[in-house]
């Protein structure tokens, strides 16, 4: 898979978190290797919007009926493998993530690690879910956490253990 096949639309719709130089781009890097790692055939397209822990939770509560903040949220375009077209690209339109900086710059203080590794691995959890994956049951979720964890070593961002998503 060549890396100008995937479209990765960044939004950044929040102002309480300055974005560090280099963000977008890894943000960019973790979208493609998950989709190089799943050996996601075609061009694709996936959108990342970056919000505040209000936003989120606003999102949460529409979308989830969770009234709480949480880190990253995924919306599936597809199922089963099966996606929207962009008729203009003939790209997969794979669907949308939506990562709170807020939560995830906790997070990386909470964690002892960078803000980056965090929001590379929030970015990463939530392509996965966007390909179809998830950790509901005991045996998938660890199928999630090793695929999980084989991007972020890719990614020279190795994942440190005993860290559960929810």
């Amino acid at each position: 898979m060549k890396n100008d096949k995937i479209r990765v639309v960044i939004t950044n719709s929040q102002k309480k978190v300055r974005i560090p130089t280099g963000l977008r781009m890894l943000i960019r890097r973790s979208c493609t290797a998950v989709l190089r790692n799943e050996e996601f055939d075609g061009p694709a397209e996936i959108s990342v919007t970056l919000v505040d822990n209000e936003q989120i939770r606003k999102l949460n509560a529409q979308y989830r009926k969770k009234d709480a903040e949480t880190d990253v949220l995924s919306f599936p375009m597809g199922s089963d493998g099966v996606y929207d077209t962009n008729m203009d690209t003939g790209a997969k339109i794979l669907g949308d993530v939506v990562l709170s900086v807020e939560k995830a710059m906790e997070q990386a203080q909470l964690y002892g690690h960078s803000f980056e590794r965090e929001a590379a691995y929030l970015t990463v959890h939530s392509v996965l879910h966007l390909l179809g994956y998830d950790h509901i049951e005991p045996m998938d979720k660890v199928r999630m956490r090793e695929k999980e964890e084989a991007v972020m070593e890719q990614l020279g961002l190795g994942i440190r253990l005993g860290y559960t998503a929810e």
